[in-house]
């Protein structure tokens, strides 16, 4: 299990405040990550989530290059330019992950949030009556922005990081259904669209054919209907928007296995330690979000499937 931050600077309301983090931690998942606490988190997916879910999705692998870019910018010199990349966040922010974001400041940092508050997550940090003293060691106001500022980073970071599992269990589900109604790997909505167009053409052909669907079927089991590219490409973007939909919600299967697993407790144990290094101006601990890189490899695999099905 990950040690708590220990430095010698640390003032003592530091260790009073994340040590009471990670007591909640525990309470904090069974509240929010079982089922029951997370059809009610999911609740808010319903309405403009809708709609910010397929954008999210394409800026997804974009959000993963900067993120293997900053490091390796860190590694040649270029340590401004990889700061800056750092502080971008291209997961567009819903209105689920703003809700976590929320419960994550009032459940386990303890900040008081009152209902409906609009402000940015680092405004409701440095505000908060609960951190004053912690902030005030920062040693200016800058350094204190900054340091709020970093935790608002890593507190976006796992919101992101619970979207990219989201991604992962819709594209487990393609996997299931491909394997139910074709027989076939479909590790994607991507890759399961040529298999799907080529099924609403044959069945179009059999429908239109002027012996009847009996001979229709047999004559076309015998001489294959060319798909067009066009309805391939519309089933495509048809099924892309379908999953995005998916993805919305997917978080309500996704959330209890990892319950029981401990994985929600690792990670948010992890942001924790990230938060309090921040807050505390220790040398830095980064949440890592490894679950971006799996759900862009997963895309990979889906769209390299689809290519070559389409082209074989």
């Amino acid at each position: 299990m990950d040690q708590p931050v220990q430095t010698a600077a640390a003032p003592p309301e530091a260790a009073q405040v994340f040590d009471a983090a990670r007591a909640r931690i525990d309470g904090f998942v069974r509240a929010n990550f079982g089922w029951r606490g997370t059809i009610g988190l999911h609740r808010r997916a319903f309405g403009w989530d809708l709609l910010r879910a397929p954008f999210g999705v394409m800026l997804a692998p974009l959000h993963v290059l900067i993120r293997l870019a900053a490091p390796l910018l860190r590694r040649l010199g270029a340590r401004g330019l990889a700061a800056w990349l750092d502080r971008r966040q291209l997961v567009l922010k819903t209105a689920v992950a703003r809700e976590i974001e929320l419960r994550i400041a009032a459940g386990l940092i303890g900040v008081a949030v009152v209902p409906g508050d609009r402000r940015p997550i680092a405004r409701i940090i440095a505000g908060a009556p609960e951190l004053r003293d912690l902030l005030r060691r920062a040693g200016s106001p800058d350094e204190a922005d900054a340091r709020t500022r970093r935790v608002a980073d890593a507190i976006a970071a796992y919101s992101g990081t619970r979207s990219a599992v989201a991604e992962i269990t819709t594209a487990l589900i393609a996997l299931v259904l491909g394997a139910v109604l074709f027989r076939a790997a479909t590790p994607g909505m991507v890759s399961m669209a040529p298999r799907l167009a080529d099924s609403w053409t044959r069945d179009t052909a059999i429908s239109a054919f002027p012996l009847g669907s009996g001979l229709g079927r047999m004559w076309y089991g015998i001489f294959p209907v060319d798909t067009p590219v066009g309805a391939v490409v519309a089933m495509v973007i048809l099924l892309i928007f379908a999953a995005s939909a998916l993805t919305a919600f997917a978080g309500v299967l996704a959330d209890p296995p990892q319950a029981w697993a401990g994985v929600h407790r690792r990670r948010l144990q992890r942001l924790i330690d990230t938060i309090e290094a921040d807050l505390t101006g220790a040398p830095p601990r980064p949440f890592a979000a490894r679950e971006h890189y799996y759900a862009r490899m997963a895309d990979v695999v889906d769209i390299g499937s689809a290519l070559a099905r389409l082209f074989r």
